[in-house]
């Protein structure tokens, strides 16, 4: 992690232990992970659900975060 991204805030992915994740905790999205925090939220707020798939090593998932 840079140092840049310590001062950055981060979301529910802060926590995880996947290195997917992790790379994704300082995003500007409010990503929370897979569970029931996450489907209650979303059921009580009447939202739907993004789900992002992807790993560690994946180029163009890289690409895709640098560009978005």
């Amino acid at each position: 992690m840079t140092t840049n991204q310590t001062k950055m805030p981060s979301n529910k992915l802060i926590n995880e232990s996947s290195p997917y994740l992790q790379q994704h905790a300082h995003n500007p999205v409010d990503w929370y992970p897979w569970g029931d925090e996450a489907i209650s939220l979303a059921k009580q707020l009447d939202k739907p659900i993004l789900v992002s798939i992807g790993y560690s090593a994946c180029h163009w998932c890289h690409v895709m975060e640098r560009e978005s």
